[in-house]
This record gives C-alpha cells, structure tokens and sequence, in this order.
C-alpha cells in the first residue's frame, strides 16, 4: 500500500529530509532555540547515520526519533534519551505514534530500561502525545529559558521499556 507507514535505521542519503524537517518543525514553540544546520557535514557530524529511526510514505521522509545515551557513562547505559519531529505536512496521520513504538521495540532489544525526553511546557500539543504514549513527567526545570518575552519551564519526561519476548 502507498499510503503505509514505514520505518527504518537513518542512512547519509537521509540528510537533506531530515534538515529540513528540523528547520519547519524546530521553532520558539518547541525548542529553546531554532535548529539551523550550516552545512550537511554538521548535521551528519551530529546526527550520524543510524542515529535516528525515519518514518516515511512511499518515497518522502516524513519524520524521525533521534535516540542516544543521555551520557557516556555505564551506569546510564540503560536508558535512550529521544527527540521526534514529523513534517507539517504529515502530522495527525499515525506516524509519531509508529516511531514511538518502534523505539520502544529497538530499545526493548537492545536491553534498555527507560526512555526519556525534554519538552517545553509552551507545547502543549507534544506533551498529550507523549502522555498518550505512555510518557509520564519526572521533573520539570522551572522558568529554564526566556523565549518570546517570558521564562518557560523544560518538563522532563520518562517512559519505562518494556520487558519480555513480545514486542508489545
């Protein structure tokens, strides 16, 4: 079916999508401060391949999940911090939902606990969706940045991976 959703691991040949999905979907509401990447070079330099899980239909890109370890160290090893962007044209159609899923399901395989996220209390729209995926807050830095003439709160957001054989 043309219209199904499917993901995959990041690959280069990705780069020029996903910096622009970055660029329309990365503004004052949803990030402290616009992503603008110089060149190609800096964003796979930032974003290597195999970084992200991309979500498409048909041939066109619509969104990403960035997943890494919060730090280097070991006894941090078990959780993937994650960032998602969907492409305007493509929101409310399933596909942030399917990328959750499937970095649930990567996590769960690569034996990770937890997965976490930062959103900026002004967004209201991604802390529902989060909520609806299972995410819960787990703290929240009070008036962290000053965006559009006031401070704004970064609520930190966790979820559990679950364990086991299936891949609920």
């Amino acid at each position: 079916m043309k219209d199904e959703i499917w993901v995959r691991l990041s690959a280069m040949k990705d780069a020029g999508a996903l910096m622009e999905i970055d660029a329309l979907v990365w503004t004052e509401m949803t990030t402290p401060a616009k992503i603008h990447w110089r060149s190609r070079e800096q964003f796979l330099q930032s974003c290597p391949p195999g970084s992200q899980l991309v979500a498409g239909i048909g041939e066109a890109i619509c969104g990403y999940v960035g997943f890494g370890a919060p730090t280097g160290l070991p006894s941090n090893a078990h959780v993937y911090d994650i960032n998602i962007a969907v492409h305007p044209d493509h929101q409310h159609k399933g596909i942030g939902r399917r990328l959750i899923e499937e970095i649930k399901y990567l996590a769960k395989l690569e034996g990770k606990r937890k997965l976490s996220l930062r959103v900026l209390e002004t967004n209201g729209p991604a802390i529902a969706f989060y909520k609806s995926c299972g995410f819960v807050e787990q703290g929240r830095l009070v008036e962290e940045f000053y965006i559009g003439g006031r401070y704004v709160d970064d609520i930190l957001m966790w979820c559990p991976v679950e364990t086991g054989g299936d891949r609920s």
